[in-house]
């Protein structure tokens, strides 16, 4: 037999959520240990190989204070979701100047339209017709750079709705291409005609009150940005949308479209990574199954849940407290089966965050940095947790549980329906750790 030094010697354990199996070290002599055992009734032996040492616990909880500013993408739209219940989401967002100390030429400008456009990125849920409603933003200082704003926030507006008379219904889709004129566009944008009256006024005050015209800061004292919403849904479960839009792609933009005597022109208001832009959402969750998870965190271990801008899935492991504290851990694996037919319009996205609490007490959510990746071909999401693992194990962090969310949390509508340990579908979720005992 192979001679190790006291200190070296090793044993090799895998645990999983519903059983672990021993695993030997690559030794001639070997020595067995069930993590456990004596504590274990009968009853939950499952196999000569194997003992059930610990089990998950899955539930979910809502997050009501989401950070929504400067997103990746600003969404707009609703749908109705049958287990979720509706999504509302609406724009705010601010613009800069093309041009400092633009000069319009108001005896021989005529106003062809003023243009709202936003670049579109995706959309989620079905193709649909919205209203669309925009108004001025009033607030005392405008929106400011310094200022976290919620998915609950909302700043003052003017009561006048900006869209043109009759087009208000636009259709959100981020399929085919845009025309503008007699150009066919690459990109796919949303075009809202909106009160040729007030560029016009726009454009007087430019040379009554230039000074409002000749930094961003300034202009944005003046004009302090637009609210974007969709209103009078009504969607049926299982209907509705929610489009993804990139304020910072070029495209997007105010567009003052005017001839000068016979020349057409146009001056362009644009948004940046510099404008403050944030989100507003609303989501109403009532009698549903997402609304009775939250109410009774026991059904989590049927199926749990996770939507951006709202509902944060968790799977406590309890047992991880067991690992002997002079491991190392080698790997350690989270396998999350999802509900979701290959096509259907509610994706569960392509990753999840991962987070953990520091403390039970605070409740301050610390990100993992690890993202758990979606297999179409299983269904499921996976995750290698070795290091959050080591860290419990160390003592450096409480075993507070892991916290799973859509990556894009305050940049997309998705959401996810997991199995829980207890459900009736096929596959059940796993946490499975290999670790070296020294």
């Amino acid at each position: 037999m192979t001679k190790l030094q006291p200190y070296a010697w090793r044993k090799g354990i895998v645990l999983s959520a519903t059983f672990f199996i021993a695993v030997f070290a690559t030794v001639s002599c070997r020595k067995t240990s069930s993590l456990g055992e004596s504590t274990l009734a009968d009853n939950n032996i499952l196999s000569s190989e194997g003992v059930d040492t610990f089990s998950l616990i899955t539930y979910s909880y809502y997050d009501d204070s989401i950070i929504t500013d400067n997103p990746v993408y600003e969404l707009l739209g609703s749908y109705n979701d049958p287990l979720f219940g509706t999504m509302n989401a609406e724009i705010y967002t601010e613009f800069q100047l093309s041009a400092f100390s633009p000069v319009f030429d108001m005896d021989s400008i005529v106003v062809d339209s003023f243009v709202l456009v936003l670049s579109y990125r995706g959309l989620y849920g079905d193709i649909s017709d919205h209203y669309m409603e925009v108004f001025e933003i009033t607030e005392t200082g405008g929106l400011d750079t310094e200022t976290n704003y919620y998915a609950h926030s909302t700043v003052q507006t003017a009561g006048t709705d900006l869209v043109m008379p009759g087009q208000n219904v636009h259709e959100l889709s981020d399929a085919g291409q845009s025309i503008v004129g007699d150009d066919t566009l690459d990109n796919k944008q949303l075009r809202i005609p909106l009160d040729t009256t007030m560029c016009r006024n726009m454009m007087i005050n430019a040379g009554t009150n230039p000074e409002n015209w000749q930094s961003d800061e300034a202009f944005q004292e003046y004009f302090k940005g637009l609210h974007i919403k969709t209103t009078g849904g009504g969607w049926v479960p299982g209907t509705g949308g929610v489009a993804y839009f990139n304020l910072n792609d070029p495209a997007s933009q105010l567009i003052m479209y005017y001839r000068e005597g016979n020349t057409p022109k146009e001056f362009e208001l644009r948004i940046s990574s510099e404008c403050t832009d944030f989100n507003h959402v609303d989501i109403d969750s009532t009698n549903t199954e997402v609304e009775f998870i939250l109410a009774d965190s026991t059904r989590g271990q049927k199926e749990f849940f996770a939507q951006a801008f709202g509902v944060r899935g968790v799977i406590a492991v309890p047992g991880l407290s067991n690992i002997p504290k002079n491991a190392v851990i080698h790997k350690a694996t989270l396998e999350l089966p999802v509900q979701y037919q290959t096509g259907s319009k509610y994706s569960p996205g392509t990753g999840l965050s991962t987070a953990t609490w520091l403390t039970d007490t605070s409740k301050t959510l610390a990100n993992l940095g690890q993202i758990a990746q979606y297999s179409n071909f299983s269904k499921s999401f996976e995750v290698n947790l070795r290091q959050y693992v080591q860290l419990v194990v160390n003592g450096e962090l409480e075993n507070t549980g892991i916290v799973v969310a859509p990556i894009f949390y305050i940049s997309s509508a998705e959401r996810v329906v997991f199995n829980g340990i207890d459900t009736d579908k096929k596959v059940k979720p796993k946490f499975r750790i290999l670790y070296t005992e020294f």
